[in-house]
């Protein structure tokens, strides 16, 4: 049977590489124009309360996940204003 803890960093897993091919496309193709900053502002607030829930809560797989998350999704929100910034020059 699958533990608990096994699901939580399965879950993380997938949840944060979910972020990857985003950031991936970003960076290559870099524009941003089709992504919500505001979207990304909201989720990386949600991001940063799940890490101090996990924190609380002494759950590892919460944590950690949602600190690489809060990584890319600061990346994706950093790139956004970068890119949106040199096409409007």
């Amino acid at each position: 049977m699958l533990s608990i803890k096994v699901l939580g960093y399965l879950a993380g897993f997938f949840t944060t590489i979910a972020f990857v091919p985003q950031v991936y496309r970003t960076l290559k193709t870099k524009s941003a124009k089709d992504i919500s900053v505001h979207m990304f502002a909201i989720f990386t607030a949600g991001v940063f309360l799940w890490i101090i829930y996990g924190i609380m809560l002494n759950e590892l797989p919460l944590i950690i996940s949602n600190c690489i998350i809060l990584a890319l999704s600061l990346t994706q929100v950093i790139l956004k204003i970068k890119y949106d910034r040199a096409a409007a020059k």
